[in-house]
């Protein structure tokens, strides 16, 4: 007689659709969280990723998980919010860096604190695999041939 299949170990096909509803989970998580903040999952990638001294439009997209004219519609509202502002590259002038505003360092401090609210459950759940599932992630993410932001790879204390 075959095993139930909330029994049944995740073939590779499997475990990658699992991967993908975790990640979905992870983001709506968050999402319900940062909303409670005002703001919302991008917004804080975004920022959080600026915050560390600027980013340009395409690489502020790549960490972000967005196509271009989404984070450029995005920044174009955080500025109007004032959690941003773009100014010039001070090494080549013809490129746009993305900053954080003061306002947006003390809302990230914000949201900050409303993801490690997410993260910690998640952490929980994991116990002792927490930092053998970040080291996972972080291979996961090399193998992809994308670049990922230093220290970004699992579930770390924040995306800063």
């Amino acid at each position: 007689m075959a095993e139930p299949a909330e029994h049944v170990r995740p073939s590779g096909d499997e475990s990658l659709r699992l991967l993908c509803a975790v990640g979905r989970a992870l983001d709506q998580e968050l999402d319900d969280a940062l909303q409670a903040c005002g703001s919302e999952v991008e917004q804080w990638r975004v920022l959080g990723f600026v915050a560390r001294g600027g980013a340009t439009m395409s690489a502020l997209a790549e960490h972000a998980l967005l196509l271009a004219p989404r984070a450029t519609k995005l920044v174009d509202r955080m500025t109007a919010a004032n959690l941003v502002h773009r100014r010039p590259d001070a090494v080549d002038r013809r490129r746009v860096l993305v900053v954080a505003t003061e306002r947006g360092r003390a809302a990230l401090a914000e949201w900050d604190a409303a993801a490690a609210g997410v993260l910690e459950r998640y952490r929980d759940l994991l116990g002792p695999d927490a930092a053998l599932f970040d080291d996972v992630l972080g291979r996961l993410q090399g193998a992809t041939g994308r670049p990922g932001a230093p220290g970004q790879a699992g579930l770390v204390a924040t995306e800063r």
